[in-house]
Order: structure tokens, then C-alpha cells, then sequence
């Protein structure tokens, strides 16, 4: 039998969201109840800056 080995690109978006998806999780799960505000700033960074860097792995892929 032969293998086939098959390499696929990372998704920076898709793992740097879902990082942030649990890390807002388990917050929200441990200790006191986290202000509300504070937590939606850290999800509008958090997506922002994933975005951000998946644009910059694109450019540098496209190179």
C-alpha cells in the first residue's frame, strides 16, 4: 500500500476565532461572571486581530 501524504495550509482565521471562541468559554465558566462590555471589547479585538493576521498569512503565502 502506498501513502499519500497530503499537506493542507493552516486557517489562521478559523484556529485564532476558535482559540478565542474557548477562551471566552472558560472565562465565562470560572470565577465571578466577567463584565459584559469588557468581554465584547476583547471579542471585537480578538476577531479583529485574527483577521489581521490571516490577511497577513495570505499576502505572504501569495509570494
Amino acid at each position: 500500500m502506498s501513502r499519500c501524504t497530503v499537506r493542507h495550509r493552516t486557517d489562521w482565521l478559523s484556529l485564532l476565532c476558535g482559540l478565542l471562541f474557548v477562551g471566552v468559554g472558560v472565562r465565562y465558566l470560572t470565577g465571578p461572571p466577567p463584565d459584559v462590555l469588557l468581554m465584547a471589547l476583547i471579542l471585537l479585538v480578538g476577531l479583529g486581530f485574527a483577521g489581521f493576521v490571516a490577511i497577513i498569512a495570505k499576502a505572504v503565502r501569495k509570494r
